[in-house]
């Protein structure tokens, strides 16, 4: 599953929360408008932007407002779909060639959706538990890499059926993890590397 934006990469370390204003289907598919407080500042029309780490384009920009328009397979297959008005979605521009990667490569491309089983506080840190769809569960591995909603996380434990993610404070104050509740969808890319030698292994 990929999203509409141009072949970017993302690193996953969310700049922004930004909130959803609109949500309007079309006969071509739905307009997005979300609110931002930075990243409009210097953005321009066709720019890449990861919505809860789908890969998106700029079509408008009116102030703060900026607007995407999504194609219905992305509405379908990302939790954008679930997605209202004043919901928060975390937000990141794609990576200049001079920046820094200090999350992981995130190519902004959904993988599915997973749907989170637990997610409480333990001591000043969260767990986050999320049960991914059986065919993604390959690709998790304990000390691995994730992105969820776009945020690079390193798995901490993996079981039959679900993996579980600690959250820092600072995580969970400067990403819509705040917003989110046990029960809730969330979109899943595993780490490109494991998909290339799951290649490399099959020699296809």
């Amino acid at each position: 599953m990929s999203g509409e934006g141009e072949e970017t990469v993302f690193t996953g370390i969310i700049k922004e929360i930004g909130r959803v204003e609109q949500v309007q289907k079309t006969s071509s598919g739905i307009s997005l408008v979300i609110t931002t407080e930075r990243a409009s500042g210097d953005i321009k029309i066709g720019d890449s932007v990861a919505v809860n780490g789908c890969c998106l384009t700029v079509v408008e920009i009116s102030g703060k407002q900026l607007s995407f328009d999504l194609l219905r397979e992305t509405w379908e297959r990302t939790n954008l779909q679930f997605v209202a008005s004043g919901s928060l979605v975390n937000l990141e521009r794609s990576l200049r060639a001079d920046g820094r990667l200090d999350g992981h490569f995130v190519t902004g491309h959904i993988d599915g959706l997973g749907r989170i089983t637990r997610w409480e506080r333990a001591g000043s840190d969260h767990i986050l538990e999320i049960a991914p769809p059986p065919d993604l569960m390959r690709y998790i591995v304990q000390k691995g890499s994730i992105a969820v909603d776009g945020m690079s996380l390193t798995v901490a434990t993996v079981a039959e059926k679900t993996f579980t993610v600690w959250i820092i404070p600072h995580t969970y104050e400067v990403t819509a993890l705040r917003d989110r509740k046990k029960g809730d969808a969330v979109n899943l890319e595993t780490d490109i590397l494991g998909k290339y030698v799951e290649k490399f292994v099959r020699g296809k």
